[in-house]
């Protein structure tokens, strides 16, 4: 079997190989600082004894799991702390799959590109339900896509790239239809603390046993490189994810997961606060640059991406090549995105350079 590899590290590495200075706007990094007690818990890391130095539990640290659970208002026991939010993703898709209930996975258009590659690579297959110009998604129209061979419906709020937020409403309904079609709904909400809307609504706020949460602290404690993430399921499946957990990584970063652990229970909600304000700036910067240069755009409601269609220019690889090479931004490719989106590119807003590419981007189109 042969899989479709991601095009952003094609990307990245064409923008690393440019022969000329290049702001990169293509992953998502965040650029500030993590939060200083995930600072302070690997300097005491290093001096604990050698048996903290060995595998932890496979499903992650006791604690951490613990904490996780309190917060979310789960049993410590439905937790899976994971390589990140793609294996949790991974995890979920695959326990859908493996309920012998279709083998059908229900993505959206646009989509983050890692879900359709992941549906491939567990022998699912994809069909497509389009979101609106602003990213949100019509329950009815998933309805219209669901059948009996649905395995999973897979959703990401806030949205990458369209940055859409869905409403509590949205997902209810989302969960109802998973339900009513025997299948999963998997809400991937590694963004959660990046809404900028006040409309964010997990589907751990429904009671079901149809549905799988996954996040990470990636993004929200800007370390995507701990690859600490999780994924909390229904009682009765948690058990087979664990050991497919298990079979596929061992274990996880003992002392990332220790790191994030202490990060978790002393950092205070203005590190958060600070962090969506930022971001908020960084969008006015950059749609306020696209608007005077006549770009459509898209305003997002959270996450850290923007869209932006520029005239007779289409969203494919080697315009995105040539944005590189003649004004020295790199942004996504929006057909790596589905193809709704292939007129468009994708910007993260995740570099200090902002306005600085902002202005690259307008007198590039002017």
């Amino acid at each position: 079997m042969e899989y479709e590899t991601p095009l952003f590290f094609r990307v990245m590495q064409y923008a690393d190989r440019a022969d000329r200075d290049v702001i990169d706007m293509v992953s998502g990094n965040p650029d500030w600082e993590p939060p200083g007690a995930l600072r302070e818990g690997l300097r005491d890391y290093a001096d604990l004894e050698p048996d903290q130095f060995q595998y932890p539990p496979s499903e992650g640290l006791r604690e951490l799991r613990e904490e996780i659970a309190a917060r979310r208002n789960v049993d410590a026991e439905q937790v899976v702390v994971t390589n990140g939010a793609g294996e949790a993703n991974y995890l979920a898709m695959a326990r859908a799959l493996e309920r012998d209930r279709g083998d059908e996975v229900v993505l959206t258009d646009p989509v983050y590109p890692y879900y359709p590659g992941k549906t491939t690579m567990l022998g699912g297959r994809q069909r497509f339900v389009a979101a609106a110009e602003d990213g949100q998604l019509d329950p009815a129209d998933v309805r219209e896509a669901a059948s009996g061979e649905t395995a999973a419906i897979v959703v990401n709020s806030p949205n990458n790239p369209t940055g859409a937020v869905y409403p509590e409403e949205t997902i209810r309904e989302l969960v109802g239809i998973a339900e009513e079609y025997d299948a999963l709904l998997i809400s991937d909400e590694v963004y959660d603390h990046f809404d900028l809307s006040g409309r964010f609504a997990s589907a751990l706020e429904i009671d079901s046993d149809h549905r799988i949460v996954t996040n990470a602290f990636s993004k929200s404690m800007a370390i995507t490189g701990f690859r600490v993430g999780y994924a909390i399921f229904p009682p009765h499946l948690v058990e087979n994810a664990k050991s497919r957990h298990m079979l596929v990584n061992v274990a996880g970063s003992r002392p990332s997961q220790y790191a994030v652990l202490r990060a978790l229970r002393e950092t205070e909600p203005e590190y958060y606060e600070e962090s969506r304000e930022l971001l908020a700036e960084r969008v006015e910067t950059f749609t306020d640059a696209l608007e005077a240069a006549g770009a459509e755009y898209t305003t997002p409601q959270g996450s850290f991406y923007v869209m932006a269609r520029f005239d007779d220019y289409p969203g494919t690889l080697e315009n995105v090549e040539r944005l590189i090479d003649e004004a020295g931004v790199a942004g996504m490719p929006g057909e790596a995105f589905g193809d709704s989106r292939s007129e468009w590119l994708r910007f993260a807003l995740v570099t200090p350079r902002v306005s600085e590419a902002a202005d690259r981007l307008a007198a590039y189109f002017e």
